[in-house]
């Protein structure tokens, strides 16, 4: 075939290299010229494909057979709504990975907690002795994967609702929905299309699939709809109802979890080396997908106590003059910030900022009460954010370097305080992405908080 690569980012540039791999005639295309841009379409020339920069030729792409779109190339993009190029068939390169895959997968979708979840489902399995690699939204794309000569026991893929939009065949054998909320109204038209998408996850479900649900969120309970399938649950503040699977913490604290009639203790919430309520429902998902997958009991809950949380998710990164310093910059929406908020035990200083996703700020107002002393706001949503949340919080707005926010923190924050970067906005504003914001700010902290890094 002749393959069009929309978008050279990591699953683009995964993507042609799997198409390539496979014989196929790769055109790749990007609108960007960033020095990464310029090196990925460097690599597929030198991989006998071909590849533009600085646009897109409509003409090319025309001429496709298919086009793999990148998760970070909106439906809105002028290049897809040109009317040639509208009619090749398109898929998402979760879609062409998985076609060339040879091994199960687990499938993490939801709002919040994705990327914990997958991180900590990944090393559940590998405790029990398996082979797991984690792909797709974190880590490596899932076309590297499949390009492996020698395929693991289990991919455990975070699918985002950009991914499992433009999907066909895709059919994990575990799917596991963490939570739903508003999140992506820059993209999404309503709340309603949003959840369309992640619902594209039970597109192909059969009836020996397995749902992992949070039935805690109505939502989540309610997304498969009538999909075939094995339902199993997780609960945080309930136990499980009588006949129900999955997993709960139960009235003494315990993770629970039962599986076809069988009840095991795992492990006391107090063993988890992650912060917060929302972590014990990611570490009950994570055990009842990891059981459903094969792994043994015992080494679940060896795996819970060693899990030790993934970078920019509640990171402490400093904890100097009675100043706790915690960069949780994946957090790019309403609702993972009021997550984190929720995990917190002492007054915050709150940097919440970057590029507007379409939600307001006033949903945090329930969550920041008794909680936040203060809010910086910066980049581009300062405006927005302070004008949704002055009268309520003390609000100041910083306009500048974000090494000017980090410092107006450190500045304000009184002994007993958490200075927490918990933007609730996207990063492009300032960063190339999530990553870099969090970095960044781990720098800063360490300079103002006197800690060397």
């Amino acid at each position: 075939m002749r393959v069009g690569i929309l978008g050279l980012a990591r699953s683009g540039s995964s993507a042609a290299r799997l198409a390539r791999a496979r014989g196929h005639d790769v055109f790749a295309s990007d609108a960007g010229s960033s020095t990464e841009v310029e090196q990925a379409a460097a690599a597929v020339r030198s991989a006998g494909g071909r590849a533009e920069t600085g646009g897109h030729s409509a003409v090319e792409l025309a001429g496709c057979d298919l086009i793999v779109l990148s998760p970070g190339v909106p439906p809105t993009a002028p290049i897809l709504r040109d009317e040639a190029v509208a009619r090749v068939p398109r898929i998402s390169e979760l879609e062409f990975a998985f076609r060339e895959l040879r091994a199960p997968v687990v499938a993490i979708t939801g709002t919040n907690g994705k990327s914990t979840t997958t991180a900590l489902t990944t090393h559940l399995l590998a405790a029990s002795g398996f082979d797991a690699a984690a792909a797709g939204n974190i880590g490596i794309a899932l076309s590297d994967v499949a390009l492996r000569t020698e395929q693991p026991d289990w991919v455990v893929v975070e699918a985002s609702s950009f991914q499992l939009a433009d999907i066909d065949t895709f059919a994990p054998r575990i799917g596991v929905v963490t939570n739903l909320s508003p999140d992506h109204l820059d993209r999404y038209p309503s709340v309603a299309a949003y959840y369309a998408d992640k619902a594209r996850l039970f597109r192909n479900a059969t009836r020996t699939s397995i749902w992992v649900l949070n039935a805690e969120d109505a939502a989540a309970v309610e997304l498969p709809g009538e999909a075939d399938g094995c339902r199993r649950v997780f609960r945080v503040n309930t136990s499980l109802a009588a006949g129900e699977e999955g997993g709960w913490v139960d009235a003494a604290g315990d993770l629970r979890i039962r599986i076809a009639s069988t009840e095991t203790r795992l492990v006391h919430q107090t063993e988890l080396r992650v912060l917060g309520e929302h972590n014990r429902a990611n570490a009950l998902a994570a055990a009842v997908a990891a059981v459903s997958a094969g792994a043994r009991t015992d080494a679940v809950a060896e795996g819970l106590r060693t899990f030790t949380g993934l970078e920019h998710r509640l990171e402490v990164v400093a904890d100097a003059h009675d100043i706790l310093w915690i960069n949780d910059s994946k957090a790019t929406n309403i609702g993972s910030t009021v997550v984190a908020l929720r995990s917190m035990d002492r007054p915050v200083v709150l940097l919440l900022g970057g590029r507007h996703k379409g939600e307001p700020y006033t949903g945090l107002l329930e969550a920041m009460r008794g909680r936040v002393q203060r809010v910086i706001a910066y980049g581009e949503a300062g405006a927005v954010v302070e004008q949704d949340l002055a009268g309520h919080v003390p609000v100041e707005r910083v306009d500048g370097a974000f090494e000017d926010v980090v410092a107006r923190a450190a500045f304000v924050a009184n002994p007993g305080d958490a200075i927490l970067l918990s933007p609730a906005c996207a990063s492009f504003d300032m960063f190339r992405d999530y990553e870099d914001r969090g970095r960044r700010f781990k720098e800063l902290a360490g300079r103002f908080a006197g800690v060397a890094r």
